[in-house]
C-alpha cells in the first residue's frame, strides 16, 4: 500500500517584474496628470464661452484657440525668455535659502534674536512684492542687482519663517530622547530638529519660491532691465504694444512654469516627506 503526502512547496518572494513597475508608475503618473488636464479643459471652456457671450470684443480677449496658436508660432522665442526668467528665478531664489536658512535657524535658537527681529520677518512677508522694486532701482539701478534685491527679500522672510515654525513645533519627547542618546548642540539640530522640523521648512520654501517667483515678474515688469529679455518684459512689451494675443500667451508661459515647478519640485518633494513619515499609504502608491 503506498502512502502519499501532499508537500507544500514554499516560494520565496521574488522581485516584481519590470512591466509591472512600469505599470504601476504610468498610474501613477497618468493619476497625478489628468485632473490637471481637467481643470485646463474647464478653463480653455469656460475662457471660450466668455468669448462667445462678447462680453468684451474679440480684439481685447482674443479665443484661447488663437492664442495657443500664436504661442505655438512664438514657441522658440518663448522658450528662450522662460529660461532667463527661471535662472534669474533660481539664481535669487537660492540666495534667499542661504539667507533665509541662517536666519531662520538664528531666531529659532536665540531667544534674544527671536524678541529682536522675529515680528520684523512677518512684517518683511507681508509687504507685497512690488512696494521693493522702487527702492531695489535707486539702490542697484537697472540691472541684475535690482532682479536680486527683490526676489531674496520676497523669499527669505518665507523661508526663515518655515524653519523658525517648524523648529518650535518639535515635540520636546523627541529633544529629550535625543538627549538621552547623548545628542546636543550641533548633533542634536542635525540629527534631531532637522529631520523633525523638515515637513515645515518644506512648506516654507514652497512658499519662498512662489513669493520669489510673484518678485522677479514684478521687477521685469516694471524696472528696464538691460540684456536679455524675459517673460515679465515681454508682457510689459505687450500691454505697452497693445498687443493683446501677446498678452495671454505671456501669462500662459508663466503660470505654465509655476504650474511644473510646484509639481515637479515641491510636490515630488512634499510627497516623499509624507511618504517617509507614513502619512501616505505605500500600498496606495
Amino acid at each position: 500500500m503506498a502512502v502519499t503526502a501532499d508537500l507544500e512547496v514554499i516560494v520565496p518572494p521574488t522581485a516584481a517584474p519590470a512591466d509591472s513597475r512600469a505599470k504601476k508608475l504610468a498610474r501613477r503618473t497618468w493619476d497625478a496628470t489628468w485632473p490637471k488636464l481637467l481643470a485646463i479643459a474647464i478653463v480653455i471652456l469656460a475662457w471660450q464661452i466668455v468669448v462667445w457671450s462678447h462680453w468684451k470684443r474679440e480684439t481685447l480677449i482674443p479665443s484661447p484657440f488663437t492664442v495657443l496658436d500664436h504661442l505655438w508660432q512664438d514657441r522658440g522665442d518663448m522658450t528662450v525668455s522662460a529660461w532667463i526668467t527661471l535662472g534669474r528665478g533660481i539664481q535669487g531664489f537660492l540666495v534667499a535659502v542661504i539667507i533665509g536658512g541662517v536666519l531662520g535657524l538664528a531666531v529659532a535658537r536665540i531667544p534674544v534674536l527671536r524678541a529682536a527681529i522675529g515680528s520684523m520677518i512677518t512684517g518683511l512677508q507681508t509687504m507685497p512684492s512690488v512696494a521693493w522694486v522702487p527702492l531695489a532701482i535707486i539702490l542697484f539701478r537697472q540691472g541684475a542687482g535690482t532682479v536680486l534685491f527683490v526676489v531674496v527679500l520676497g523669499a527669505a522672510p518665507s523661508i526663515a519663517n518655515g524653519i523658525i515654525n517648524g523648529i518650535d513645533n518639535v515635540p520636546p519627547l523627541l529633544l529629550r530622547a535625543g538627549r538621552v542618546l547623548g545628542a546636543r548642540g550641533i548633533s542634536a539640530l542635525r540629527h534631531v530638529v532637522i529631520p523633525a522640523a523638515l515637513p515645515s521648512v518644506v512648506g516654507g520654501l514652497k512658499q519662498g519660491w512662489s513669493f520669489a517667483w510673484r518678485s522677479l515678474l514684478a521687477a521685469e515688469l516694471i524696472a528696464n532691465l538691460p540684456g536679455k529679455i524675459g517673460i515679465g518684459q515681454r508682457l510689459n512689451f505687450a500691454a505697452t504694444a497693445i498687443d493683446y494675443i501677446g498678452v495671454f500667451e505671456s501669462m500662459i508661459v508663466i503660470l505654465i512654469i509655476g504650474i511644473l515647478v510646484d509639481s515637479l519640485l515641491f510636490g515630488t518633494a512634499d510627497r516623499a516627506i509624507r511618504r517617509r513619515y507614513g502619512l501616505i499609504d505605500a500600498a496606495a502608491t
